[in-house]
């Protein structure tokens, strides 16, 4: 698959380096670019955009040349909320090339993974030099001994997770939100800016997925003085702090739902899916979590529209800095009925009303592209996009993790299929969204990648650097820097082991390392993504902003070396931020690899 990722091809991806006003509001006119290389020459220029869903060509004109490329400019108005639009390149007397997000190509093809520029209000600026810690409170660090509540399991912090099916969910650790502010110090040495933390909320269950209420913070975690306390001090160290919310379900146990239970007359009765014989539906057959019905507007309005109500409550009134809201993809469908988007636009209108600046990420984990338009998440968990392709090339070949819930296991691939998929997921989805979805090598529900890749570690380095570089929001999940291990999510739920037990410090220095290359770079932060090669064991592609040019090779095994024509790259010197700086050598950029290898560098040109 060489050929499908190549230097020598036109380029243009959403990214400001290409589009002139990446948040434009309704009516303005922006200006796209496409850079055309020597190699593709074209002799014309056209965007195809659809306004009011009618196709149109608008001829581009030459905005510069250089020494190895023409590019194009095209001023498009943004007539409609979303923007769709496609380059058409003239090649000779009759030949013709169109150029989408998922290339070039010498056919027609559908227009889903047309470009697309949306409207809407922008996510918050903050986002996109972020960099998360996903936290499991209760196994991430405990601050006091507590009564262990009615429905837990105790257990000693040096104890192994029980993943019998009677315990889990069950097993209690004791951790706190009190624990984690302790440790805000690790947090910060170790780079990250955000924490998310999984649900706060009373519970019967370690995992709080089965809210009792969303009136309160679980005593058991400290209450709300203690989140009170953590934010204000992860604020102080300019940190900011985002709670998971689950609108799809709640417990069995929540006020809502027993009185539902009791007074089937009752408003509450309306909030649930409860059919004539008076069973309810739940998420996926389990009968703790019974689904939320969205049609009712008393729940919306104690959910979005009351002044107190669940997403602008502790957004506003307690300063979290935004929302992962769990199994997005389902809340709001149910047979025939379908306002997920609804959902999704009112809990982001109720969330912003409270805190302007706060972030909205969904839980998805197949394809988002459908849900995630720009209008209601912001972002979501990109486990389609980045998470289940880094796996299938990265994986073990000893070991072969199921992914989220399916009955076979994760092949393993080769680098252009894997590249394949990322830009196949990405190109049906509006830039904004890839920018400002969190991109993540596993999670609390997942595989630890330690445990994916098998016996060579350095292969953990090599995942590391995909998270820290590919456009996106990195998101680590509690101990993934010190090579944590677990073949499935409860598994991996461990206690994080500050005694030093079984952590890997070379793992933790390459994590802070890439952390602090990441926050560094202007161009792995905001850049666009522009691939180089992808094929066998190695991917090559470069993150390119107005102000930076940073080049990345990643190999996960030995590999004959990648040269490339450093004048069609526009490089005269390398720079290394992390490895070794590529070798220049008569003309020709080089690459190798004698096994698993990171390098970054930034290109240096006259």
């Amino acid at each position: 698959m060489t050929d499908y990722f190549s230097i020598d091809h036109p380029h243009h991806d959403g990214s400001a380096l290409y589009v002139s006003n990446p948040t434009p509001k309704l009516g303005e006119t922006v200006s796209v670019l496409v850079r055309v290389p020597y190699a593709s020459a074209a002799s014309s220029v056209h965007v195809r955009v659809t306004p009011d869903g009618e196709q149109e060509f608008v001829a581009a004109r030459v905005d510069r040349t250089t020494d190895i490329e023409t590019w194009w400019r095209t001023d498009i108005e943004c007539r409609n909320p979303i923007t769709s639009y496609r380059f058409i390149l003239q090649s000779g007397t009759n030949g013709y090339t169109w150029l989408n997000g998922t290339g070039r190509h010498d056919r027609d093809v559908p227009d889903g993974a047309d470009f697309r520029i949306v409207a809407y209000d922008s996510p918050p600026s903050w986002a996109q030099d972020a960099i998360v810690y996903q936290i499991f409170p209760d196994r991430f660090a405990r601050s006091a001994t507590r009564p262990a509540p009615s429905w837990a399991v105790p257990a000693k912090w040096s104890d192994p997770v029980d993943v019998s099916e009677e315990n889990i969910g069950r097993q209690w650790y004791g951790g706190d939100l009190d624990g984690i502010n302790a440790r805000l110090d690790y947090v910060a040495e170790l780079g990250a800016n955000v924490l998310y933390l999984t649900p706060f909320f009373p519970a019967g269950s370690n995992h709080r997925y089965d809210a009792a209420t969303f009136d309160a913070v679980d005593p058991v975690l400290g209450g709300e003085a203690a989140l009170t306390r953590l934010v204000d001090a992860a604020h102080a160290r300019g940190m900011r702090v985002m709670g998971d919310l689950t609108t799809n379900h709640t417990g069995r146990g929540h006020e809502w739902f027993r009185k539902a239970l009791a007074e089937p007359t009752s408003v509450e009765r309306d909030f649930y899916y409860f059919d004539h014989a008076g069973n309810y539906d739940t998420w996926l057959g389990v009968p703790s979590l019974p689904k939320l019905d969205f049609s009712s507007p008393e729940l919306r309005h104690r959910f979005f529209d009351a002044p107190n109500g669940v997403v602008p409550r502790w957004v506003g009134a307690h300063h979290l800095d935004g929302w992962r809201i769990d199994v997005a993809n389902m809340t709001g469908r149910h047979a025939d009925q379908d306002i997920n988007g609804d959902v999704a636009r009112w809990t982001r209108a109720a969330m912003v009303a409270a805190n302007p600046e706060a972030l909205l990420v969904a839980e998805h984990a197949h394809d988002f592209t459908r849900d995630a338009l720009g209008d209601g998440w912001h972002g979501v968990m990109n486990y389609a996009g980045f998470t289940k392709p880094v796996w299938t090339w990265l994986r073990s070949p000893n070991h072969a993790p199921n992914f989220l819930g399916s009955p076979l296991p994760v092949p393993r691939l080769d680098a252009g299929a894997a590249a394949a998929t990322m830009r196949d997921f990405a190109a049906h989805a509006p830039w904004r969204t890839t920018a400002n979805s969190f991109n993540l090598l596993g999670s609390h529900d997942t595989t630890r990648i330690r445990t994916l890749v098998g016996d060579d570690p350095r292969l953990v380095e090599v995942a590391a650097a995909l998270l820290f570089t590919m456009p996106g929001i990195p998101m680590m999940t509690y101990g993934d820097e010190i090579g944590m291990e677990g073949a499935f999510g409860e598994d991996g739920r461990r206690p994080f082991p500050w005694d030093g037990t079984d952590a890997d410090t070379r793992l933790w220095q390459v994590y802070t390392a890439l952390a602090a290359v990441r926050s560094g770079s202007h161009a792995l932060r905001h850049g666009g993504l522009r691939w180089v090669q992808a094929d066998g064991d190695a991917m090559v592609f470069l993150r390119e902003s107005a102000d930076q040019r940073v080049l990345v090779h990643c190999a996960r095994a030995a590999h004959p070396p990648v040269r490339i024509d450093a004048a069609a790259l526009g490089a005269t010197g390398a720079t290394a931020l992390y490895g070794a700086a590529p070798r220049l050598t008569g003309g020709t950029v080089e690459l190798s690899a004698d096994g698993p290898v990171v390098n970054i560098s930034v290109l240096t040109s006259r």
